[in-house]
């Protein structure tokens, strides 16, 4: 993880920016208007100093590159970019990232540019106008934990700032950001919504149902509401998929890209997306809901897709590996698309380690905060840290879902933070619901 925070620092252009994507044998790559990629950097160097408890990387030093910024329609360049002799840390790396992102419209929301996480959305904001529910919801998550790293650094300017952005952004979200019963997904350069209700096509998309619970900046009563319409329109449980929007692209006025170049229920296009799909669970165990969190989470498991030969041949895909994505409407509803997808294989790992097993590291630190079905009485996890084992058993006596009562460490009753130590001990841990 280290090592590709400081490799994709080097692809951050001086003015913040990012490479869409480089080939590293070439040193050739693609600078955009993307709104999301390099946010990304930020939300993995948090990632990290939270698990290792490690933040001498903030001040580690790679280059930056140079070119020639994107003229005024311009979405897009490919080439060989310079390596600048300037360099920054990787703490100045990220405010560089956070900073160009702080680009708002005029619903409060950040501006889309040409795609956020999702790529296909091309042309909802590449004249300069268009803004992202979901991105608004993505900045909050990284500014939210971004802002105790800067009061570590004692940037004081930085965390005003950065507590500003984030009240106004919650508000944004919650107000202009709302449909009624869900919320929106973006807007569009011309003024257009995508995921109102209003809508023929794109009426509700996942993500920003999901990210609302996972950023923690939904308003307590649309998170619940948000997730039961999520529920409503997007399991497709026949197909044993979640999809990403609904109903798809295809004959409307709407022109949000090229997503509407693929076939209804392909790919972005109202597909399973797996990467989404399993947002949406860690949404539901965030929520507390470890019956849907567990029964999402077998449902999009591949070899749920293959337990029969009319379900494989339906499928057509290998059954051991997660692909990222699977086609939701038509005759190819429920076929497979793109296996080998590394991004949502450890998406699912991590959904299902530590927002349904709970199984937690902070800074050093082992915390078992579980999720899961009320008929589950009990699991074991063995979990090496180093060279010590931890045999960690969870007894859910009371048939719940969350909250940890009691935690015995050797038989004796701890907290449930236990300072992990790699020095070939075994420790037996219980966990009681």
């Amino acid at each position: 993880m280290r090592h590709q925070i400081l490799k994709h620092s080097q692809h951050q252009f001086l003015e913040g920016d990012v490479e869409h994507w480089w080939h590293d044998e070439t040193g050739r790559g693609i600078r955009t208007r993307f709104s999301d990629d390099l946010l990304w950097l930020v939300y993995v160097t948090i990632e990290y100093i939270d698990f290792t408890g490690n933040t001498g990387i903030l001040d580690e030093k790679t280059p930056y590159l140079e070119g020639k910024v994107l003229e005024e329609g311009q979405d897009e360049k490919y080439d060989k970019y310079l390596i600048s002799k300037i360099q920054g840390s990787i703490y100045e790396h990220c405010n560089k990232a956070i900073q160009k992102s702080l680009n708002f419209g005029e619903n409060g929301l950040p501006k889309i540019g040409s795609g956020d996480w999702n790529d296909g959305f091309s042309t909802v904001g590449n004249k300069g106008k268009g803004e992202s529910v979901w991105l608004g919801f993505f900045l909050y998550d990284i500014l939210d934990n971004w802002i105790p790293i800067c009061k570590q650094k004692g940037d004081e300017n930085l965390v005003s700032q950065y507590e500003e952005v984030k009240i106004n952004l919650k508000k944004a979200l919650n107000t202009n950001g709302w449909d009624g019963r869900w919320y929106k997904r973006a807007f569009m350069d011309d003024g257009s919504i995508l995921g109102s209700m209003e809508n023929d096509e794109c009426r509700i998309d996942s993500i920003a149902q999901s990210w609302s619970i996972i950023s923690g900046a939904g308003d307590n009563d649309k998170k619940y509401i948000s997730m039961e319409s999520l529920e409503n329109h997007l399991i497709d449980k026949e197909n044993g998929i979640i999809k990403l929007l609904d109903p798809p692209f295809e004959k409307g006025n709407l022109e949000p890209g090229y997503i509407k170049a693929y076939l209804p229920g392909v790919r972005e296009n109202g597909g399973q997306y797996t990467h989404a799909a399993i947002w949406v669970i860690i949404a539901q165990a965030l929520l507390g809901f470890g019956d849907k969190a567990l029964d999402l989470y077998r449902m999009i498991n591949p070899i749920e897709h293959s337990r029969t030969r009319e379900a494989s041949n339906k499928y057509k895909v290998e059954p051991f590996i997660i692909p990222a994505d699977i086609y939701g409407a038509g005759n190819l509803a429920g076929r497979g698309g793109w296996t080998w997808y590394t991004g949502s294989s450890s998406w699912y790992y991590k959904a299902g380690i530590e927002y349904i097993l709970g199984l937690k590291v902070e800074k050093g630190y082992l915390t078992i905060e579980p999720c899961i079905p009320k008929d589950w009485k009990e699991y074991v996890i063995k979990y090496k840290w180093k060279d010590s084992i931890y045999n960690i058993k969870v007894l859910n006596p009371d048939s719940k879902n969350v909250g940890v009562t009691r935690v015995l460490l050797n038989g004796n009753v701890v907290d449930n933070k236990i300072k992990l130590d790699g020095s070939h001990a075994v420790y037996n841990l219980e966990v009681f619901l």
